[in-house]
Order: structure tokens, then C-alpha cells, then sequence
């Protein structure tokens, strides 16, 4: 006799009950990269990310020290974007997935909420897909993958180069004309540092980079300083001569990525619904024999709160031939 494990309405309700918990799962799956920013839950549209600038200092005391103030708005938008998907599936096939054929019979059935975990595990796979469209997502209406569902963070770049937010004379950016080697990548992680700004150099930052490119800086590091006998590891957690304020942070994301970002966590902005937004959902239908239909939807974005050298910099790899 076979084994029923679950049922349309079962899971219909389970889905309702976990909603807005199993709406925030795909984030949740996305935190190998997300962990490293600023998340900001929620959002029920696009949120505008103000920064005020002006210019104002003491002197010598005058009863004519009055100026115009020179104050001004920067406004930037986190835009939201709202993505769907609706997948059939076996129920009786993913339970094998999730906990094995030893835990399908008898007293290790009792007490297991499959019915939820049949849903952890179709969100937590699309925030897996969430977790390697960060940095190179570009939105795309008609496309059909998370990587057209919102503009990432190198996109974003991408965009205010050509607008000159980012550029050299901004102090945000500089143009690496080597490649990064484990021959010269110690150097060249100096001259990004050098090229920071003051304010940048003096707080704690996360270097977003591939890692590749965080291995070459080790294996750098081991091949000029491998003899000195108070080296028991080779791995650097944080770049050489900035008093453990700039700390790498190698992300399988940043995979085939031209940028370096250099930033403090809280001006990595990513933004999500969590169930707030009227367009989220989660819900299953039975629409095809043997199969049940997952139906989610949920809203994403990312974006840098400033562009100010203050708060970022941007080192572009050369360019491959």
C-alpha cells in the first residue's frame, strides 16, 4: 500500500500559515552575500535614499560671518521589482530529497512538518538563484531568470559611469591597467588604497571582490613573506597596513565580475517585501495529475545609499582582450 505524505489541502494550508516567513526565505538562502549588507525589509515600493550635503565651518568671531548656505539633496532610488514563478512538482519526490528514505515509515514520520519543508525547499532554492544575481543582475522585463529581475550592483555601476557618478575626479573610482596576479596583487590592493580617500581609508570597509582575485592576494602574501618564522598562515583577513579596517570579503557572486567595490556595509542597500508588499504571495494549486504548482511572487532591488568617496570606491579590473 503506498505511503500518503501529504495532501493538497494540507499544503494549501501550510502555505497560508507560513506565508510571510517562507516569503523571506529566499533572502534568507541569499545570505552568503547578503550577510555583508544592509538589508532593509519590508518595502512596499521603491524607496528614495536621501543624502544631504553642504558646506559649513567656524571662524573668527564677526558679526558679518553670514553666508548663504550651500546646502543640496542627493536623492537615490532603491527601485523594487516585483518577481513571480510558478513551478509544478512531485511531493512524494522531494520528500525523498529532504530527509531520506530511512525517515519515510513508521514513529520518524511523526512530528515532521513536511508540508512546510516541501516549501523551505522551493524558496530556498530560488534564493540561491538570488545569492549569484546580485552583482550582475540587469532588469529585463521580458527575460525569464532572476538575473533579468532587477539591476545589480555592477549594472548599477555600469549606469553612473556613464552618467559620471562614478569617475576618478569624484575620487570613487580608478582604472587598474594590470591584471591581478599572485605576482603583483599586494601592489596593486596598495594603489587602490592609495587612491581611496582619506575618510574612506579611516573607517572599517569590505572589500567585494571575486575570489580569485582574494586568492591571488594570499598567495601573493605567502610568496614574499613564506620564510619569516612567525607566519603560521598565509590567509588575510584584512588589507596589509590598514590597521584591520579594510577587510576582504571574497564572494563566490562576484564570480566573472569587473569591479572591486570597496564600501562600508551600511551603503550596500538591499531591499525586499517580506509579504509586505501587495503583490507578494505564496500559494500552491493542484493543476496537473500528480503534481502540485508552487506560486510565489516577491519584490527585490538592491542600490548603493551614496556614491560620496566618503562612502565608496570602485576599482575596475583591465579589461580582458
Amino acid at each position: 500500500m503506498a505511503l500518503t505524505i501529504t495532501t493538497i489541502d494540507a499544503l494549501k494550508k501550510s502555505a497560508t500559515q507560513y506565508q510571510k516567513e517562507l516569503l523571506i526565505m529566499p533572502v534568507t538562502s541569499a545570505q552568503a552575500t547578503l550577510q555583508h549588507m544592509q538589508g532593509m525589509p519590508g518595502l512596499k515600493g521603491n524607496l528614495v535614499l536621501s543624502e544631504i550635503n553642504g558646506e559649513a565651518e567656524l571662524a573668527p568671531y564677526k558679526r558679518t560671518n553670514v553666508k548663504d548656505a550651500e546646502i543640496g539633496i542627493t536623492a537615490r532610488t532603491l527601485e523594487m521589482y516585483l518577481g513571480n514563478c510558478a513551478y509544478n512538482f512531485d511531493p512524494n519526490e522531494l520528500w525523498g530529497t529532504i530527509y531520506g528514505s530511512l525517515v519515510t515509515q513508521g514513529e520518524a514520520l511523526k512530528g515532521v512538518d513536511i508540508n512546510k519543508s516541501i516549501l523551505m525547499l522551493a524558496t530556498a532554492r530560488m534564493g540561491k538563484k538570488l545569492n549569484m544575481a546580485i552583482w550582475n543582475a540587469k532588469r529585463n522585463a521580458d527575460g525569464s531568470t532572476t538575473k533579468d529581475l532587477f539591476n545589480g550592483f555592477d549594472t548599477i555601476t555600469d549606469s553612473e559611469k556613464l552618467s559620471e557618478g562614478i569617475k576618478a575626479d569624484n575620487g570613487n573610482y580608478l582604472q587598474l591597467t594590470e591584471d591581478i596576479t599572485e605576482a603583483n596583487a599586494i601592489d596593486t590592493f596598495q594603489k587602490i588604497y592609495d587612491a581611496a580617500s582619506d575618510e574612506l581609508q579611516s573607517q572599517p570597509v569590505k572589500i567585494y571582490c571575486s575570489k580569485d582575485i582574494y586568492s591571488a592576494y594570499n598567495r601573493n602574501y605567502q610568496l614574499l613573506h613564506g620564510a619569516l618564522p612567525y607566519n603560521t598562515e598565509f590567509k588575510k583577513t584584512y588589507l596589509e597596513g590598514t590597521d584591520g579596517l579594510w577587510e576582504f570579503c571574497p564572494l563566490a557572486s562576484k564570480k566573472g565580475s569587473k569591479y572591486i567595490h570597496i564600501a562600508p556595509q551600511s551603503n550596500m542597500i538591499y531591499g525586499y517585501g517580506a509579504g509586505e508588499n501587495p503583490g507578494e504571495t505564496l500559494d500552491l494549486g493542484k493543476y496537473a495529475p500528480w503534481a502540485l504548482t508552487l506560486e510565489a511572487s516577491m519584490a527585490f532591488g538592491v542600490q548603493f545609499k551614496t556614491l560620496s568617496q566618503e562612502m565608496l570606491f570602485v576599482a575596475e579590473l583591465k579589461a580582458k582582450e
